[in-house]
């Protein structure tokens, strides 16, 4: 029986990720500045965002890894949430769209292993104004 391609189906996979963990090793600088500009601040590949949004609530799920509890900053003016938090390495500020608006002051908001949690009931929708 010939061995061909099929044998292996991931041969090549696993050949392209070590010469790209190679590459990256090998390219690796031991003084990196990560306050340069050309370090890209904000929410990167690590970080990771989920909004879930329910008939009485919307909540924002945000992958904020080797950040501090006392190194995040939350804003929300009912339409936007603002996250804003730092670590030795990075610095987060992300602006998020919240697909409704939302009660800011009913928010709640936990933080744990590197997860952030933010929860916020719905606004209330606006009542109509009767005209004498």
């Amino acid at each position: 029986m010939r061995r061909d391609d099929r044998d292996e189906p991931f041969d090549d996979l696993f050949r392209e990720i070590e010469r790209m963990m190679n590459e990256m090793m090998n390219g690796a600088d031991a003084n990196v500045d990560f306050n340069s500009s050309g370090v890209d601040n904000g929410f990167g590949m690590d970080t990771h965002v989920d909004i879930h949004e329910t008939d009485e609530e919307i909540r924002v799920v945000a992958d904020l890894p080797g950040v501090e509890k006392e190194n995040i900053e939350l804003e929300c003016d009912g339409k936007t949430l603002t996250i804003s938090a730092s670590s030795d390495h990075r610095e987060y500020d992300e602006r998020v769209s919240l697909p409704q608006r939302v009660n800011e002051h009913t928010a709640s908001a936990t933080y744990n292993n590197g997860v952030l949690e933010v929860v916020f009931d719905l606004a209330e929708q606006s009542s109509g104004i009767s005209l004498e």
